[in-house]
């Protein structure tokens, strides 16, 4: 090799070295970025405040059948801008107030959490109890029994105790509503305050010695300020009735009356009515119990400055009033269309005020709904539809009569509620009898009586596992400790109440589907029709807040619905 050459090669050489050291060199500052990038951007989204509303007896297509009448800034605002998951269901049965909002907030069903109706038979103390009674705490803010309340029958945490522990208790969470349910359930174990609305001659605010030992400033000031007073007034339609065309007739047999009207058209006169309903509590069946809820919703929002740091605080909201009003005027009433356009009008206040004290973008909104709720079922049967009702001392007769005949006592059967049959474990025993042979026999029985789809029993919950249908949705309400004997399911549309007015409790889809929707910082705009179930709320939002699942969590986060 002569010397250009050699000295052509060493050149290249170096060149080569250098550019491949460069690229190197390169190479490593933009890893190192990509490192100090990723350090700095959280795992996570860290919203000043979640705002949770639960609408009491909201069904589904609520949101459809008045969209026309809604505002731009209220649910068409959550829908339009947020995430709409439109196949939304309770996976369990009964459908009811309070396992609605225990299973909204545990991110589990009935079985796990415990909360299986609003009142239940407690087979350990052979009695009624209700869901969030408890005689060891006192009442806060009134003299009455109405605040002895607390979540202690609430068996796992919910997301608002995650988040408390997770911030090392530094987070506030405050729970409000109508119903006391409504509110204990909601804030957990560790809420910082949780508030409900007391009726009958005080319409005060009111907590429980869990909580507290007084009443806060805030709260004193809202009761002083005679807030609940000025909704003592005639509940007419907000517009002109002749546009509410998505109901039915103003005046008709499927709605229920106020004491002392002659019929159900509008207006109400509730000062007329007033001595007559029990005073505060007639404002508890309009929609002017919706809006003194948004009241002391931005009243708690300003006193305990939620959203004004960079921790995380938790407003629950339950708004009640909808389902008052659903029982006593039915799902197709001109009572229920002027409900949900008020309700428009105050959650648009509510994002509004959480615009300017929050800020835009910088709070996170979910709603959603307990459970829904049946269409009248004499309206039903009047339009030709399968419907009907049961009389339950009727079905009571009957079986006292078979199990006398067969067994020689009544005592055998110990309770009947909830659409379960609560057997006497130890008269079953002393008679040398076969729980399971009973439970089969009673069931075979029940189902003769023309009511029943179907009907299972506590032997096949606990010894099957079903993953779909009815039998499903019943074993996620089927709690083992806490629930019956026999597990009777009703007729579509069948259903134990009043020939006016709606209710709900079923496993069929006018009680399970529901509204969810997700707005706000962190959440992506869309929507999906794949199945999503509520127990799936409470993960979700502890995925967006990178905290814990709440301990007894069955249900999975929404992927979709996070940024």
């Amino acid at each position: 090799m002569n010397k250009n050459n050699f000295a052509v090669l060493f050149v290249t050489a170096f060149m080569f070295i250098t550019s491949a050291s460069l690229q190197a060199q390169r190479k490593s500052k933009k890893n190192k970025e990509e490192v100090v990038a990723v350090t700095k951007t959280a795992p996570y989204t860290s919203p000043k405040l979640v705002v949770g509303i639960i609408v009491d007896q909201m069904r589904f297509d609520y949101v459809t059948r008045f969209w026309d009448q809604y505002g731009d800034g209220g649910i068409k605002r959550l829908v339009n801008d947020g995430f709409n998951c439109k196949n939304n269901h309770f996976n369990y049965a009964p459908t009811y107030t309070g396992p609605g909002h225990a299973s909204v907030y545990t991110g589990t069903t009935p079985a796990t959490h415990g909360i299986i109706a609003n009142n239940w038979y407690d087979k350990k103390l052979d009695e009624s109890v209700y869901c969030v009674q408890d005689d060891s705490f006192n009442s806060v803010g009134t003299e009455t029994d109405a605040g002895k309340m607390s979540p202690f029958r609430n068996n796992v945490t919910t997301i608002t105790d995650e988040l408390r522990l997770h911030n090392q208790m530094k987070s506030k969470v405050i729970a409000v509503a109508i119903k006391d349910r409504g509110a204990v359930l909601p804030g957990g174990h560790t809420a910082n305050g949780a508030y409900w609305f007391n009726g009958k001659n005080e319409g005060n605010w009111v907590t429980s010695s869990f909580y507290m030992n007084e009443l806060p400033k805030w709260v004193k000031d809202f009761n002083n300020s005679n807030v609940a007073e000025g909704y003592k007034k005639p509940w007419n339609t907000l517009k002109n009735i002749a546009s509410y065309t998505d109901s039915g007739l103003d005046s008709n047999a499927y709605e229920g009356l106020f004491k002392g009207e002659a019929n159900s058209a509008f207006p109400h006169d509730l000062p007329a009515l007033w001595e007559e309903n029990g005073q505060f509590d007639i404002i508890k069946a309009t929609p002017y119990g919706n809006s003194i809820t948004a009241d002391f919703a931005l009243a708690a929002l300003e006193g305990e400055k939620l959203g004004t740091d960079a921790i995380t605080d938790f407003l629950a909201i339950s708004f009640s009033s909808t389902d008052y009003v659903g029982h006593k005027f039915g799902v197709n009433s001109k009572e229920i269309e002027d409900t949900y356009i008020r309700l428009d009008v105050d959650l648009q206040r509510i994002l509004n005020t959480l615009d300017e004290k929050v800020g835009k973008g910088e709070y996170t909104v979910f709603l959603t709904a307990d459970h829904g709720a049946v269409d009248v079922p004499s309206y039903l049967k009047d339009q030709k539809v399968p419907a009907g009702y049961v009389d339950n001392n009727q079905i009571k007769a009957k079986l006292d009569e078979f199990v006398k005949y067969n067994y020689g006592t009544t005592d055998i059967v110990k309770n009947i509620s909830n659409g379960q049959i609560f057997l006497d474990h130890k008269i079953v025993k002393n008679l040398d009898l076969s729980l399971s042979e009973i439970e089969e026999q009673l069931a075979k029985e029940i189902m003769s009586y023309g009511i029943c789809n179907r009907v299972y029993t506590g032997e096949q919950m606990w010894n099957n596992e079903y993953t779909k249908g009815i039998p499903s949705i019943l074993q996620m309400g089927y709690n083992q400790e806490r629930s019956g004997d026999v597990l009777l399911v009703y007729k579509p549309d069948y259903i134990s109440y009043s020939t006016t007015g709606s209710t709900h409790g079923s496993a069929y889809s006018y009680d399970t589907h529901v509204p969810l929707l997700f707005f706000g910082k962190g959440i992506n705009k869309g929507e999906t029709y794949e199945r999503t179930e509520i127990p799936d709320i409470a993960p979700t939002i502890a995925s967006l807040l990178g905290v814990e699942f709440p301990s007894g969590t069955t249900g999975n986060p929404i992927s979709k619905v996070i940024k």
